[in-house]
């Protein structure tokens, strides 16, 4: 009874630094605007964030694909929602006792709180994966949820509190969301962690990079990653600047939906989900029809559909390849995991700037603006079209991945 309560307080923490990362992930794309109104910071430095956001998480991700043997678990475990309050108040407070220095601070702070970002991908879900359950599929499943149920809440509440009481209080609202990693610490504080198992040495390390099956699941969250995290990120500029939807209502029914259909796939999984190498194939196959009919449908509510329902198809994609390569690759420890968040990181980094690139490349093409003009369309709104279209060639490169894991399976 008191080791089943032990791991009730453990899941429970898990669980709310997942919703962390949920803050950490979203909360400089939300105030993107209201950076730019209040200190006239540049969409180019702005965007800067988010990927300092995911370098960071991905710099953590490789060291402890290899030397994780060489830190103490256990406390790392416990130092990442101490090191996400600490990144929240350094966010927060920096550009109001430095208004000179405003995006030294912003940068400062999301290092911070991208370590524990990282932190969170490498050592949560070995967590959540040594507890013992009855379905450890679907529990990882669960944890996963609880993130996608985490950015619905975070737009949310960042959106009413900007329109209640203003873009200039900003800095509440990030001290405000620092009380989701202290209640994490408080967790955390009373719980024990199981052992999660680390090579003893890098060589230890080197033997599991000779296994096909690891690149091969390292392909499949890396395209999954992309998928998703293009999607995500994009989804309210598309919809405004290609489709005509006002950025509240873009932002409400097409990035909340997004992720209200992320959930909503890890939730009916951890629930009644089974043969998650099919459940791959699917989303993969269902994810690249949305991203077409998002690029191609110049029908606003259809587009908006297409992209909010993007998130159902992607949203076994990330947790599932973790699912498969911690199967196929058993007593790897979180060495695994490491390796599959930085494929998934680094999805995550590559797919919404190459849409970036596409898209301004687009725009300041002589010829392609002509094309725009007979087509009847501005130029910024081809060059999302054509943005969007090249986001489609990572659900539709998954395909084959996914095939391979599913065929490869049945055999097994």
């Amino acid at each position: 009874m008191e080791q089943t309560k032990s791991y009730t307080r453990l899941k429970l923490a898990c669980y709310t630094t997942n919703v962390s990362m949920s803050v950490v992930g979203n909360l400089s794309p939300i105030l993107f605007l209201t950076f730019h109104n209040l200190y006239d910071i540049s969409y180019s430095l702005l965007g800067l964030l988010v990927l300092i956001n995911f370098f960071t998480q991905l710099t953590i991700d490789l060291i402890f694909s290899f030397f994780s043997h060489k830190f103490n678990i256990p406390l790392a475990v416990k130092l990442t929602p101490f090191l996400t309050f600490i990144g929240l108040l350094v966010y927060a407070v920096l550009p109001y006792l430095f208004p000179d220095a405003v995006y030294a601070g912003l940068v400062i702070g999301t290092i911070i709180f991208s370590c524990s970002g990282g932190l969170a991908e490498v050592l949560i879900s070995p967590v959540i994966a040594a507890i013992p359950a009855k379905d450890p599929d679907r529990e990882m499943s669960r944890l996963h949820s609880v993130y996608a149920w985490g950015v619905v809440g975070v737009i949310f509440i960042a959106t009413l509190f900007l329109l209640a009481f203003g873009q200039q209080h900003w800095q509440i609202l990030a001290l405000l969301f620092m009380l989701v990693p202290l209640s994490s610490c408080i967790l955390f504080s009373g719980a024990s962690i199981p052992d999660m198992g680390t090579q003893e040495k890098v060589s230890g390390v080197l033997r599991f990079l000779k296994n096909k099956a690891l690149w091969l699941c390292f392909a499949a969250i890396f395209l999954g990653g992309a998928a998703e995290c293009t999607m995500a990120q994009w989804a309210s500029g598309y919809l405004e600047q290609a489709l005509g939807i006002p950025k509240v209502w873009g932002d409400i029914f097409g990035v909340a939906l997004f992720s209200v259909m992320l959930g909503l796939g890890r939730t009916l999984y951890s629930k009644y989900g089974r043969r998650i190498s099919s459940v791959l194939l699917l989303g993969g196959i269902g994810a690249s029809v949305c991203y077409l009919t998002a690029a191609l449908v110049g029908i606003p509510v259809i587009g908006l559909l297409a992209c909010g329902f993007t998130g159902f198809c992607v949203s076994m994609l990330w947790p599932g390849s973790l699912i498969v390569a911690s199967d196929r690759i058993p007593d790897s420890g979180v060495f695994i995991y490491a390796m599959m968040a930085s494929g998934g990181d680094l999805g995550a980094s590559v797919g919404p700037q190459l849409i970036g690139l596409i898209t301004d490349a687009a725009i300041a093409s002589p010829t392609l603006s002509a094309l725009a003009s007979d087509l009847s369309l501005a130029p910024e709104q081809l060059g999302m079209k054509l943005g969007m279209l090249v986001g489609a060639l990572f659900p539709l490169a998954a395909i084959p991945v996914y095939l391979h894991i599913d065929r490869t399976a049945k055999k097994e």
